[in-house]
């Protein structure tokens, strides 16, 4: 099925969950045993979290667990138009930015569960999924950034490409110094930056801008094979035209990092 059918809708609690739907052209006894067989499992379950603790089994239909803090909910029903299986997950997780990784990640796993049931001895894991994972979160709409109720600018996004990758694209290669002007890369169109007042290599850097402003950008730790983009900017006169600014810039970076895979940067699989 279409991966642009795929959803993220608010959970009870103030969590989010993610679901997804596969036909398998297998029966639900093969598909349930994919699901619950450690043999099987490990040709296609991610293992980075923590282990899968059941919490509601109902054979071949329903299979519930803990995976770490977050919930994963299987269901397997007949497919009447196919004679195999209809697959559904539902992930149901505190992190709303980490929601492409996951997307991108389940897509390729259910994938290589098929891949093992139709008797593919190794299923293929992609060597980049960064174009997924961008699909995912623009169907998401998790790019935009968002202005705060004191008017300040905010941005948090998964990206696809570790700290040092992000640093390197985002500056444009060039130097960044304490108490030197910010470099143009860093700085959003329209932005009247001043000099940098903290850096950190590659994860933080502060600068002032006009009007007694600052823009705060840190790469913190992300989901699977990226760092996590925070940028703030606050102070500007208006805020609606900084949004705008900055959310052309950062999807420009985006855009620079998907480069860096075609060209062959080592990726970390999501699955």
């Amino acid at each position: 099925m279409n991966p642009r059918a795929d959803t993220l809708t608010t959970a009870p609690g103030g969590r989010h969950a993610l679901r997804m739907e596969r036909r398998i052209g297998h029966p639900p006894e093969r598909v349930w045993a994919a699901l619950t067989r450690p043999e099987l499992l490990k040709h296609w379950f991610p293992s980075e979290a923590g282990g899968r603790e059941p919490t509601d089994v109902e054979a071949p239909r329903l299979y519930a667990c803990t995976w770490g803090d977050d919930q994963l909910r299987w269901e397997v029903a007949p497919d009447p138009e196919t004679g195999g299986s209809l697959l559904t997950l539902v992930h149901t997780f505190d992190d709303r930015f980490g929601a492409p990784s996951f997307g991108a990640g389940w897509h390729l796993c259910v994938s290589a569960l098929g891949e093992l049931l139709d008797g593919v001895a190794e299923p293929a894991r992609p060597r980049d999924t960064g174009e997924l994972h961008e699909a995912y979160l623009e169907q998401f709409d998790l790019g935009g950034g968002e202005i705060t109720a004191d008017g300040t600018v905010r941005f948090e996004r998964q990206l696809v490409r570790p700290a040092d990758a992000v640093w390197a694209a985002f500056t444009e290669g060039d130097e960044v110094l304490k108490g030197s002007e910010a470099p143009e890369g860093l700085v959003a169109d329209g932005v009247l930056a001043g000099v940098v007042t903290e850096v950190r290599v590659p994860e933080l850097v502060a600068y002032e801008v006009a009007g007694g402003g600052e823009v705060r950008i840190r790469l913190a730790p992300g989901t699977g094979y990226g760092a996590r983009l925070l940028l703030t900017h606050r102070g500007s006169g208006d805020p609606t035209a900084a949004r705008a600014a900055w959310h052309a810039r950062v999807e420009r970076l985006a855009g620079r990092l998907l480069e860096f895979s075609r060209a062959g940067w080592p990726p970390g699989p999501p699955c």
